[in-house]
């Protein structure tokens, strides 16, 4: 039995005996209103968060002017949503209420001149992990890394892995085993093994979509194996795995055809295999 096929088998144990929810494994920071301190909500969260800014602080261009500063030239606002309520009368005389969605742009501290944020929460030095590390350089012709921001995630129109900085993560493992996952993502890229979860812009939310997921956090248990940190995170890989239960539960060789593609992945990943024919990986993924 091979490694890549013990640690499918620790996962589908972890499935059966049930999991915790998976967790984001770095720190973050709602976004906020400078000026008001409150929260932004709903999907401003996500607009704001997937700018990719450190600071979690945000204000409009008035925002800005009024307390002594300015937005830097050639910056780009993110534009966020509020409903506008008003109340009339209608025709039986009762007080009716209506929504109208309205827009406006803000700006993050960091894109502004002359303002400051309050003081950021204090993280610990990051500490790599060499193995982890060699593991990365092994990847050849290797996606370009980005640190910065709330998200994790692999652009494949850039070929581009983006990160939250290294010391937001909870531990160097956690850190790894995320960066792991989108570099499993990279490999599908059609210049690599070209796969269809990765290849077809319009994939997302669909079954080649679900499958990709599962091939990523699949590769990402067997490359933490192999830098001798699965200890720490091979948990969170099946309680994230396990987010897709009821794909699971309707597709249930999808583990099993999931880690044997996984494999592939995480060879390329280590420089132990060159990237087959787009005809032979999208045969193996169907």
């Amino acid at each position: 039995m091979n490694v890549y096929q013990i640690v499918t088998d620790r996962i589908l144990t972890a499935l059966s005996n049930g999991i915790v929810p998976w967790r984001k494994p770095w720190a973050t920071h709602a976004p906020k209103n400078l000026v008001s301190g409150r929260e932004y909500r709903g999907v401003n969260v996500l607009l704001l968060s997937a700018a990719h800014y450190e600071c979690a602080y945000w204000l409009t261009f008035n925002q800005a002017r009024n307390l002594g500063g300015t937005v830097k030239k050639g910056e780009r606002g993110t534009p966020i949503v509020y409903w506008k309520v008003s109340e009339e009368r209608n025709g039986k005389g009762e007080m009716e209420k209506s929504f109208l969605l309205r827009y406006f742009t803000v700006f993050n501290v960091n894109q502004c001149e002359g303002i400051e944020a309050p003081p950021a929460v204090f993280r610990p030095a990051f500490n790599p992990i060499e193995e982890c590390e060699r593991i990365v350089t092994s990847y050849v012709d290797r996606p370009r890394i980005d640190h910065g921001g709330n998200v994790a995630c692999y652009i494949p129109s850039l070929d581009r892995v983006q990160l939250p900085t290294r010391e937001a993560f909870h531990s160097p493992a956690e850190y790894y085993s995320t960066l792991f996952h989108e570099l499993a993502h990279s490999t599908g890229a059609a210049s690599r093994l070209s796969r269809k979860g990765i290849t077809d812009a319009s994939s997302f939310a669909s079954h080649a979509y679900s499958f990709e997921e599962l091939i990523a956090e699949c590769a990402s248990a067997f490359l933490c194996t192999e830098a001798g940190i699965a200890g720490s995170t091979i948990e969170n890989s099946a309680a994230y795995i396990a987010s897709w239960g009821k794909k699971l539960r309707s597709e249930p060789r999808w583990i099993v055809q999931a880690s044997a593609q996984a494999a592939k992945a995480a060879d390329l990943v280590l420089g132990m295999a060159a990237s087959g024919s787009n005809e032979e990986q999208a045969a193996e993924a169907a």
